[in-house]
């Protein structure tokens, strides 16, 4: 199975650079997204089936209202996640990064299962190691960085104490 997703990662990965990914993807990937979650009972995510994906659950820095968005993860080799707003370099910050910023407790859901997370905005000095872990799962995703113009905010996901650890 590894040696598959290692191929269709090798053939899409390029894709999400183009300019029509970039523009198309913000419209499309949710519909896909909530499609495929409905059809699984939220057990599987579209981005799921390249790279480990989950569902975060944030407060609205605003609006006090839940929120929830499909993002893809990578495992900081501690039990914890690190998401990157990307936001498919565009030139502002996504909103559930100011959600985090606003209200750092909120949830995750990876394949199903609900977990607790403390949101931690990493600071310069942690961003090079971070985006390394990020480009060995998926080579030139800091090229949203890049293109955007503007330094994207990386969080890590701590789990709160007494949630097991991902898997």
């Amino acid at each position: 199975m590894d040696a598959v997703v290692t191929a269709v990662r090798s053939l899409v990965a390029p894709l999400t650079r183009t300019r029509l990914f970039r523009w198309a993807a913000p419209t499309v990937l949710p519909v896909l997204e909530r499609l495929l979650t409905r059809l699984s009972g939220g057990r599987a995510q579209l981005s799921g089936l390249l790279v480990p994906s989950l569902v975060l659950h944030s407060v609205g820095a605003r609006s006090g209202v839940e929120r929830a968005t499909e993002l893809m993860y990578t495992p900081d080799g501690h039990g914890n996640a690190i998401i990157a707003g990307t936001s498919f370099a565009r030139d502002r910050h996504p909103a559930w990064s100011y959600n985090l910023i606003a209200h750092p407790d909120a949830a995750i859901s990876v394949r199903g299962r609900r977990r607790s997370v403390r949101a931690e905005l990493l600071d310069a000095a942690e961003h090079d190691a971070a985006w390394q872990l990020i480009e060995a799962q998926w080579p030139g995703y800091r090229g949203y960085e890049r293109e955007s113009g503007r330094i994207v905010r990386l969080f890590r996901l701590r789990l709160q104490p007494g949630e097991p650890p991902q898997n």
